[in-house]
């Protein structure tokens, strides 16, 4: 290992690190590049260690930051983002929970499957995590506990449920890996689509087994008589929610709008929803853009750091290290592929997405083109892989939003204890990804042709 890769192994070690002082990422990963910077040059300068990086990558640094400025596909970022946080306001979510309830409450496990079915439909239709668990918090789980059942089970339904906004389209976590393995929006958002389905499915499967071999910790709502009305109620709430998703995805399928612009016909459909709903005040309209500028300005942060961060270890070699380590690994190609997921499956329990999906995809990338895996198939599952980084404890970032408002009683072991089997499952659905590729890659070949 020569010098210069010594230090770039320093580099990844001194960010890991640097994650648990909660200081900004951003700042983070544009720090170390200047710091590491400096101390090659340094080390090249005063002690003859060969480094070939010198301060002409701070220019270099700029040119790229600025090809993601005028990246069009992270112009999708913002719209999506505020789409989201729009249809959080509108109350959609409240008239599905109180319709489905209705419908499938009388089943062992129905509010539970009640809060993944929603769960599903507002990933379709926002994408964003957080706003997925605190609203599915706020309204699913006083519901599953006040009709008795179990708090781990009720908690980590909510959890886990709230994650799959990280994979359903429009999720801005497959807006961001795709601008970051300059893959096409279009063909992530159909590639994670079935993953996505298949994991609710299995949440659901999981739920009325529990119903039927622990009745106590799942039990069902007293009875309630069905009429038209109470169906007409259940239509109007499902269908504003599937208008929008039928907007956003199928203007991509059919190949009516890119990606880019379908997020603006999301955004148009968001405002049209709220004022039909009459929550489209000027109060409301003001806080949404607001919120959504934060969001943006963190994460187009954060990416702006890592290109500082990125293009500096790929100047010490790094990138060639990892790629010649992961080759030289006995397993054959489909082997390799495994230690990938398992590492970030691992990872995930100290980093959260957009650290992943910053740094570490971009350097295995390269690794999995050069054995000829379809980049498609290999980056839905590393989205399943991160998916279960919100779970994992110390830092999921779902057991803290759903903690932060949470009934008494349900603390974070309780919470922790109840996404351990959802967990499983995510691991069970991406074992299932892998071994049948066509789950990630038939809808994307019917929609642009066979790539």
């Amino acid at each position: 290992m020569s010098g210069a890769e010594a230090l770039a192994l320093t580099m990844i070690a001194a960010f890991i690190v640097l994650v648990f002082t909660g200081f900004p990422i951003a700042w983070i990963l544009g720090g170390l590049a200047a710091v590491f910077t400096a101390l090659a040059i340094v080390l090249e300068v005063d002690f003859a260690i060969p480094m070939n990086i010198d301060w002409f990558y701070t220019s270099m640094t700029v040119d790229r930051i600025w090809d993601v400025m005028e990246n069009w596909v992270m112009v999708a970022l913002p719209m999506f983002i505020f789409m989201g946080i729009l249809l959080d306001r509108s109350g959609i979510a409240r008239s599905l929970l109180t319709g489905f309830a209705r419908l499938l409450g009388p089943v062992r496990g129905g509010l539970a499957i009640t809060v993944t079915i929603i769960g599903v439909l507002l990933a379709a239709s926002t994408g964003i995590i957080g706003a997925s668990v605190v609203l599915l918090g706020l309204l699913g789980l006083p519901a599953m506990l006040e009709n008795g059942y179990d708090r781990r089970l009720a908690s980590g339904t909510v959890c886990a449920v709230g994650t799959l906004g990280i994979l359903i389209p429009p999720s801005i976590m497959l807006v961001v890996m795709a601008d970051r393995m300059a893959m096409s929006v279009g063909d992530l958002f159909l590639g994670a689509l079935f993953p996505d389905v298949l994991l609710g499915g299995l949440y659901i499967v999981y739920l009325l087994g529990v119903g039927l071999v622990k009745p106590a910790h799942a039990p069902a709502t007293p009875r309630e008589p069905i009429d038209l009305a109470a169906v007409w109620e259940l239509v109007k709430a499902i269908v504003p929610a599937a208008f929008l998703i039928l907007a956003v995805l199928g203007s991509i399928f059919f190949s009516l709008a890119t990606p880019t612009e379908a997020a603006g016909v999301g955004a148009a459909g968001a405002l049209a929803l709220a004022a039909l709903k009459g929550v489209l005040t000027r109060k409301v309209l003001t806080e949404v853009v607001e919120e959504t500028t934060r969001t943006t300005a963190f994460i187009f942060g954060a990416i702006i750091g890592a290109v500082c961060f990125t293009l500096v270890l790929r100047g010490l070699g790094g990138d060639e290290l990892i790629e010649r380590t992961l080759l030289g690994l006995p397993f054959g190609p489909t082997g390799i592929v495994i230690c990938i997921l398992i590492a970030t499956f691992l990872l995930g329990f100290f980093l959260d997405w957009l650290e992943l999906t910053l740094i570490i995809l971009p350097l295995v990338a390269p690794v999995v083109a050069s054995l000829q895996f379809d980049p498609v198939w290999f980056t839905v599952m590393f989205a399943v892989c991160l998916q279960t980084s919100f779970l994992t404890p110390p830092v999921g970032g779902a057991l803290f939003y759903l903690r932060g408002i949470a009934p008494p009683g349900v603390d974070l072991p309780v919470i922790y204890r109840g996404v351990a089997p959802f967990i499983i499952i995510q691991l069970v659905g991406l074992v299932v990804i892998f071994q049948w590729e066509a789950l990630a890659t038939w809808l994307p070949a019917q929609a642009y042709g066979i790539r």
